[in-house]
């Protein structure tokens, strides 16, 4: 039952988060008027929004990855088994495509319709890598040293990387699959999927490589505590004696 509530968290949460991105996108061309830049804009906050709402909700239920990225990540430090790394991975993908059909059919689009967005090339691929690499360093290591700050954190960061990356901040395996099924402003063409993958898992590894070194794991504190609970029971004996 605790891996069921998890899994529905992980659902609702990647759904939610995929329907905002691309119904935001749909909604700021719209009414932008043409203009791709307050476009962006609209797109960018109702996302960073929408993060911030979510990481809150379902944080504490299943940690809030959304993200193969993260949800690899904490499987790496030890944070996950392999049976539940896949179903959290299983269930991001399918609620991503379900997050996107939701989309279109909120704006009476047709439900499936494969990208036509070109997004390839070194810059694009680039982009995805710093793109991942900055979202993990500042979950891991807000989680560390400022973890009642995560929420902002992130909803922060994928704000200001849709604006400082080529690629507009995919940042997420999930994410990119679901925005191959879409023509609309969020987008990107089935093909060029797999480089951008490839370049979210090489930033994702960068950014565990990064975050281990900049905050080991502190095993001088877990003995401290270990000595203290060891002092602690010895007093307990010395007084019942």
């Amino acid at each position: 039952m605790a891996l069921a509530r998890k899994l529905i968290a992980e659902f609702i949460g990647t759904a939610l988060l995929l329907a905002t991105v691309v119904g935001s996108g749909i909604m700021g061309v719209m009414l932008s008027g043409g203009n791709d830049g307050i476009a962006l804009l609209a797109n960018a906050g109702a996302t960073g929004g929408a993060l911030y709402v979510l990481i809150v909700l379902f944080g504490p239920i299943s940690g809030a990855h959304f993200n193969p990225a993260v949800t690899l990540a904490m499987r790496l430090r030890g944070e996950l088994g392999n049976a539940e790394a896949i179903a959290y991975i299983a269930v991001q993908i399918v609620a991503a495509v379900a997050g996107v059909l939701l989309a279109h059919a909120m704006f009476d689009l047709p439900l499936i319709q494969p990208g036509t967005h070109a997004r390839t090339g070194l810059s694009q691929w680039i982009s995805e890598a710093v793109a991942t690499f900055g979202l993990l360093l500042t979950i891991l290591l807000g989680i560390r040293h400022r973890s009642a700050a995560v929420p902002v954190l992130v909803a922060s960061y994928i704000f200001a990387a849709y604006w400082f990356t080529a690629s507009t901040s995919f940042a997420n395996p999930a994410v990119t699959l679901a925005r191959s099924l879409t023509q609309t402003f969020a987008g990107i063409r089935p093909e060029d999927v797999i480089g951008f993958v490839a370049a979210q898992m090489a930033g994702m590894l960068a950014g565990c490589g990064v975050a281990s070194v900049l905050s080991p794991p502190t095993a001088p504190a877990r003995h401290v505590e270990s000595i203290t609970d060891e002092t602690t029971a010895d007093e307990a004996k010395g007084q019942t004696t």
